[in-house]
């Protein structure tokens, strides 16, 4: 947190080497950068050349330096310079003075500084923030004795030769690259310089990171400042937060100087947190709340019922904890030890929350509790918690959504909590309501939709950013919805734009933060999707690797995927069979509908197709149960191939039509071109029948839907496809008696038929 050495710190409250347990016995003691900061709000008042711009850009950043921690003095200046270089100049003539002067120059500018606020309108009014910084340096430097003024005054001289010898070293390294660089040719020099530079940024990072790390303590206002700095940005903005390394380099630096600073102790936990540390984050939580009872905070605030209110959250707190890493049974033990406790104490919002998360773990271990839910939302209501009662809300609408609610009933539920939202400015809610309406259209196979509200939602400015010139927090909504945005455009063939999100992703949620695994499986997934279609399935099997890591359901369904399309029929079913059973048991009515449709298609490879339309019924009546709109048209889709195969084409294009509309509204490139695939194989079929001018037209007709089949299956590269719609392509204007034609379709049949040479499916038996 600062760039200055040990040694250079003056600490008042050390004495003989020992630091005493309460370090924020005093709030603020004068160090070198501080010095440098009084230089610069003094060469404020006194230049006169300054421009209202430019003084607008340091205000904005006199804050942050008066409650930072401690920095170089190399980049106080670049941060002043980039704002006024006239008054960057102006400091450092002044401090080079009066650290190449004497003792005496420090003085008289302490003494100079009571000036600022004599006069009938003074340059800094007392009771402002930087009047009282003022006054805080001026009362810490008077009441220094002699021997602690020397001290002070040499940490200075130190703190500036530092980093004159920093800026003298990197100078001299810039012109003996300038002189090496002469002697060498220009595509030489070119090389060079671009290796010095990467090697410059390799070395610049550590130096970066190594500015943060203060080895002495800081005042209280630094601490605080630092500590609500970094807790805000792990909330919204994790990437801009230190990394966990880092940052519990500097807490436990924090907790040396002062063991008993609780707020330092949560924020630990919550780093903890970030890379998944159970054992640091329980001891960091029970140290928070141990610090919290001891030193008497709580009790200052809410009188004799402060410490049982510690009791009580801190057992709630420890019940959530257990719960997130899945330690269901410890959880429900310290959560009926804080339902007690608060029932003891009559402490209804604590029981609340006690309710909130006793749901939260029935719906962990796959009980029923949606009586608790409901109950939790109505007494959340009843005792004015609007943030408990909109999470509630939420949980409510996830929870009836999977049960096969109607859409427009669960929109109405949450307009009605978008209501709650905006009249208590409750932003993050705001957030995931727009992405909870992304995943529920997505669910319902309403892509239309769910694009709609993602790009709403990425339009929208956050009411609580973080920083000055994001208009948008880093918070688990953002990455769900870009996520699914990357997903619909992979879907539609555009994996350049895909790429480009996922891209974007890894930008704003680097992979050690808590959010990334949402995108990891997203672009697992997609590469998964891409390997598929180009029959590359010895790439697939380290993608489905990384996929089960991730959600090994989905990696195990993705792994019986692979198993189908490489002929390995026995294989394939018996993990699917074990994937139905356990994805019913759980109620995971998606995946379940998902496998029977892959077991329909595994018994079509078998050539048991009568065995096979039981399954498809039944997977169609869940789809339909449920609302799953566009799982229903793709079961309708494989009934349709079913009937074909068993020489009913005529009704299998009956049925057609009730799937091919939200299929071509809704669906993936990829089922598009297969529902248009098969509607022209159905018109094939059909025509057999017919008399010759009808079944030319009928053949016709196939042709041109084979076409637009052909153009949907090159948008995903799916070469497999192309190739079958080639060889039907040539039969066909061979029948039709289109020599030219039918070469074509066979020549470009022949070539992709050497790339992507057969596995044995026939093209009969293949959807």
């Amino acid at each position: 947190m600062a760039s200055v050495h040990d040694s250079l710190y003056f600490n008042p409250m050390m004495t003989n080497g020992v630091v005493h347990a309460n370090v924020f016995g005093i709030k603020d003691w004068v160090t070198p950068y501080k010095i440098s900061v009084l230089v610069l709000l003094s060469e404020m008042t006194k230049n006169t050349e300054i421009t209202v711009v430019e003084e607008r850009r340091l205000n904005k950043h006199i804050l942050p330096l008066l409650q930072g921690p401690d920095m170089s003095l190399s980049k106080l200046i670049k941060i002043v310079n980039d704002c006024c270089p006239n008054v960057a100049s102006s400091v450092q003539i002044r401090i080079k003075l009066m650290a190449e002067g004497e003792l005496k120059d420090m003085e008289l500018f302490f003494y100079e500084l009571s000036d600022s606020f004599s006069g009938t309108e003074p340059d800094v009014h007392k009771t402002s923030v930087v009047g009282l910084f003022l006054r805080h340096m001026i009362l810490a430097y008077n009441k220094l004795s002699f021997s602690q003024v020397y001290k002070l005054y040499t940490s200075l001289q130190n703190y500036f030769q530092c980093d004159k010898a920093k800026t003298t070293s990197k100078t001299e390294n810039e012109e003996a690259e300038m002189e090496l660089a002469n002697t060498e040719e220009d595509e030489e020099e070119q090389e060079l310089s671009e290796e010095r530079e990467m090697e410059k940024e390799d070395l610049d990072c550590p130096i970066g990171e190594e500015e943060l790390a203060c080895n002495g303590p800081l005042s209280q206002k630094q601490a605080e400042y630092f500590l609500s700095h970094q807790a805000s940005l792990l909330k919204n903005d994790e990437s801009k937060a230190l990394s966990p390394v880092l940052l519990q380099t500097e807490l436990n630096n924090l907790l040396k100087f002062n063991p008993d600073f609780a707020e330092a102790h949560y924020l630990s936990y919550l780093n903890s947190l970030r890379v998944q540390d159970v054992f640091s984050s329980t001891h960091s939580l029970l140290h928070y709340f141990d610090r919290l009872i001891l030193t008497g905070a709580e009790s200052k605030s809410n009188g004799d019922e402060g410490y049982g209110r510690s009791l009580r959250y801190a057992a709630l707190n420890l019940a959530a904890l257990h719960c997130r890493f899945g330690h269901y049974h410890q959880a429900e033990l310290a959560l009926q030890e804080a339902i007690r406790i608060a029932q003891e104490s009559s402490d209804h919002v604590c029981l609340q929350h006690c309710l909130s998360w006793l749901y939260i773990l029935k719906s962990r271990k796959g009980e029923d509790s949606s009586v608790l839910l409901e109950h939790s939302v109505k007494k959340a209501v009843h005792f004015g918690l609007p943030y408990l009662a909109s999470l509630g809300i939420q949980s409510l609408v996830q929870q009836r959504a999977f049960a096969g609610k109607t859409a427009d009933k669960l929109m109405d539920a949450l307009k009605d909590s978008d209501l709650l939202h905006w009249k208590h400015s409750l932003s993050e809610l705001i957030d995931i309501s727009t992405a909870q309406k992304t995943a529920i259209w997505r669910l319902y196979g309403q892509s239309t939709m769910a694009l709609q509200q993602a790009q709403m939602l990425l339009s929208m400015n956050s009411l609580e950013s973080v920083n000055v010139n994001v208009q948008q927090n880093n918070t688990e909504s953002f990455a769900v919805v870009l996520c699914h945005l990357a997903e619909l455009h992979a879907e539609q063939g555009c994996f350049a734009a895909a790429s480009e999100i996922l891209k974007h992703l890894k930008e704003r949620f680097p992979p050690n933060s808590q959010h990334a695994k949402l995108w990891m499986l997203f672009d697992q997934k997609i590469q998964f999707d891409r390997a598929m279609n180009d029959g590359k399935y010895h790439i697939t099997e380290s993608l489905v690797t990384g996929i089960t890591a991730l959600n090994s359901v989905e990696g195990l369904y993705r792994k019986a995927i692979v198993l189908k399309a490489q002929n390995q029929t026995a294989e394939a079913h018996k993990i699917l069979q074990v994937l139905l059973t356990h994805c019913q048991k759980v109620k995971n009515i998606e995946m379940v509908i998902r496998v029977l449709l892959s077991l329909a298609e595994l018994y079509w490879r078998s050539s048991c197709h009568p065995v096979a339309l039981p399954v498809l019924l039944q997977a169609l009546a869940l789809s339909r149960e449920y609302r799953l709109q566009y799982l229903a048209s793709e079961t309708v889709l494989n009934l349709a191939f079913s009937q074909l195969m068993l020489g009913i084409p005529e009704q299998a294009l009956n049925i057609l039509h009730m799937a091919i509309e939200p299929i071509l509204a809704h669906g993936a490139v990829l089922d598009k071109g297969r529902a248009m695939f098969l509607v022209a194989k159905c018109q094939v079929a059909s025509a057999a029948s017919y008399n010759p001018q009808k079944k030319t037209d009928a053949l016709e007709s196939a042709i041109l839907n084979l076409n637009e089949a052909k153009a949907y299956f090159t948008k995903v590269d799916c070469k497999e496809q192309i190739r079958d719609i080639l060889y039907l392509q040539a039969r066909l204007y061979n029948s039709l008696g289109k020599i030219q034609e039918r070469n074509k379709c066979a020549m470009l049949f022949r070539q992709i038929h050497q790339e992507l040479p057969c596995h044995g499916v026939s093209l009969l038996i293949r959807l």
